[in-house]
């Protein structure tokens, strides 16, 4: 199997055995560029994205060498909620907009207005947030109105790779379940939400399910890549969905804990969509497969700006000096808030801070705060999710921050109060992609494979006091700069 992924840090391709297993040294890779704007704003190009995803692909199949032709299908990963439109020719007239995008907090409340929040998030599993498309194409149709008459069909990444590649665009179940605009129980556009955004579902590229695979490259890409030209290629999903599948955690014993640049824990199973609480969300992976959980903004992003910032210094050296400092070792608090926040509250603006900060203050303590700030988020998450998912007996842990700093697994481990498992693979979302070619073949259930299992972390009863009260203060921080935070639009 081929797995492409599309990541928010990377753009990687990788080739996986019939037993999920990847194929050393089939790795390629090239890295996702974003630009940062003054008011928020974190945008891609599109046509760069795609020609980055191909060139991985390059250098997969040179790798791979001889057994290319042994390929059978093909899956594609992609980060949720991303966003460009294209004209009837199918070029681009927007940048590709990022889930990180917070340019639409002033449209956060203009939904509001028009709808009744609540029946909405119970019909899409979304609340009114700038990270969700609802509001992104409503800022767009107030601020750029011209812009927003000209693009014929909004779509995602994922969307606009396959139209390159076969000449067509179709939205995974899956990826529309991440927009904010889908009926989850119907698996249909909504029709209250696009009414409000004065949209009609052929904006929209059409729906389809993981099993109405894409086939036949576009007479160039099928000359640049023949091993591929003829093979099924699923639709892109949510790389979400795929990390819990690449890990293991499709049933609801098992929740899977991520950290890459963003973080979240979710929970999947087959079944009914369930009634979660706000600080939650619910996707699909498929028709079947009903995902639940919560998102953290800053996550492994965090961590890349303090290093960068502080210049601490070799990653290798903090991981042991972390190991040795006592928690909340450092009297600080710290809202992690660089690019905004989603789950549990939901401001549609927020901004980061400091405080505690003293004269004996030095880089490691704000490391070490930071680092634990980014786990008081998702505990906060976690309360949740265990109210939907009482059953949930093991947390898998992976990502590529875990991998660059194990310590802050630990700070994890201790925040919860539960110990956790480290996944042994790191490429989830991959892996992922990979089983569901798989199982589209028919090779494999999802639910059989073999979970990937890494070492055991052990929570620390005591040092999980001592975080609590501290998880208490962040969270008094986040309340007392409410009202400052609220001159920006933000709404808990």
């Amino acid at each position: 199997m081929l797995a492409l992924d599309l990541g928010s840090g990377s753009l990687r391709s990788i080739v996986y055995d019939r037993l999920g297993r990847e194929v050393a040294g089939t790795e390629g890779r090239a890295p996702t560029e974003w630009r940062y704007t003054p008011d928020g704003g974190v945008e891609a190009d599109a046509d760069a994205l795609v020609a980055g995803a191909c060139a991985a692909v390059d250098q997969t199949l040179a790798a791979a060498g001889p057994i290319a032709p042994e390929i059978r299908a093909a899956g594609i990963s992609t980060f949720w909620h991303s966003v460009l439109g294209v004209d009837a020719s199918g070029r681009p007239v927007t940048p590709l907009y990022s889930w990180a995008d917070g340019r639409s907090r002033g449209a956060v409340g203009l939904l509001r207005e028009r709808l009744d929040e609540e029946p909405v998030r119970r019909r899409t599993g979304c609340v009114f947030h700038t990270s969700y498309l609802p509001a992104r194409l409503l800022w767009l149709r107030t601020s750029r109105p011209d812009v927003f008459g000209t693009a014929r069909t909004w779509m995602g990444i994922g969307e606009y790779l396959t139209l390159h590649l076969f000449g067509r665009a179709a939205c995974s179940i899956s990826m529309a379940s991440g927009t904010g605009m889908l009926d989850l129980r119907r698996c249909e556009w909504d029709g209250e939400v696009l009414g409000a955004l004065g949209l009609s579902p052929e904006r929209l590229s059409p729906l389809v399910d993981l099993d109405a695979p894409f086939s036949g490259l576009r007479a160039d890409y099928a000359e640049r890549w023949p091993a591929l030209a003829k093979i099924p290629w699923l639709p892109a999903a949510g790389d979400g969905a795929l990390a819990n599948i690449g890990t293991g955690c499709v049933a609801r014993a098992r929740a899977a804990l991520s950290l890459g640049t963003s973080g979240a824990i979710r929970a999947m199973w087959s079944g009914e969509v369930p009634d979660v609480p706000r600080a939650l969300w619910v996707y699909r992976a498929d028709r079947r497969r009903v995902l639940t959980g919560g998102a953290v903004t800053n996550g492994g992003a965090l961590y890349r700006w303090l290093l960068d910032t502080l210049a601490l210094g070799d990653p290798a050296g903090l991981d042991a000096a972390l190991r040795e400092r006592a928690p909340d070792a450092h009297g600080l608090a710290v809202l992690p808030f660089l690019s905004g926040e989603r789950s549990p509250f939901w401001p549609a603006a927020s901004r980061g801070a400091v405080f505690g900060l003293t004269a004996s203050t030095r880089p490691i303590d704000l490391l070490q705060a930071g680092l634990e700030s980014v786990a008081y988020r998702l505990a906060l998450v976690w309360d949740a999710l265990r109210t939907v998912v009482p059953e949930i007996r093991e947390i898998v842990a992976s990502g590529g921050a875990f991998s660059h700093l194990p310590a802050w697994l630990q700070i994890f481990a201790d925040v919860f109060g539960r110990d956790m498992i480290r996944s042994a693979e790191d490429e989830g979302s991959s892996r992922g992609a990979a089983l569901l070619a798989l199982e589209s073949l028919g090779a494999v259930r999802i639910e059989e494979m073999p979970v990937p299992r890494g070492p055991e972390v052990r929570a620390d009863a005591s040092r999980h006091a001592v975080y609590e009260r501290a998880r208490a203060r962040h969270v008094r921080l986040e309340r007392a700069l409410e009202p400052l935070q609220a001159g920006e639009g933000t709404q808990t």
